[in-house]
């Protein structure tokens, strides 16, 4: 860390022990599942990041056949930080392929810059140790 970024350092810190979940409050009917939405990942942390004098910024990138979106933090002392890229590859070729691809691109690239994810996220059961066997006795077998 240099002095460059210590004061959006240390508010980043701070505001990230304020960020809730991202709330599975829409529902995707191709695959009947709930998903955090690009607005409820964005109130998940806006309110934390102002509270400490940072700012969110998303910015577009150039990208042949894709969209790449850019989290930037900025902080009020003009110190800033960037969350990295993050690119998609849209399903379609067509306007409304792009623009979901630009919504994919925001949700993901706010998710991975601050360190959040949905509420009761999926992947957290697949992490879960499976759960020991069941001993079954065993029924005695008769002697002829």
């Amino acid at each position: 860390m240099t002095e460059k970024t210590l004061g959006i350092a240390k508010a980043f810190v701070e505001a990230q022990k304020e960020f809730a979940p991202a709330l599975k409050t829409s529902t995707n009917p191709h695959f009947r599942s709930k998903y955090a939405d690009l607005s409820a990942c964005i109130e998940a942390v806006i309110d934390a990041l102002h509270n400490h004098g940072i700012a969110l910024i998303q910015k577009t990138h150039d990208f042949e056949n894709g969209v790449k979106v850019e989290t930037i933090f900025m902080h009020e002392s003009g110190e800033q930080i960037s969350g990295g890229t993050f690119h998609v590859i849209p399903a379609k070729n067509d306007p409304h392929g792009y623009m979901g691809a630009l919504t994919y691109a925001r949700r993901g690239s706010l998710m991975a810059a601050c360190g959040i994810a949905p509420e009761d996220d999926d992947g957290n059961a697949a992490t879960k140790a499976p759960a020991p066997p069941v001993a079954r006795q065993q029924e005695p077998v008769a002697k002829k």
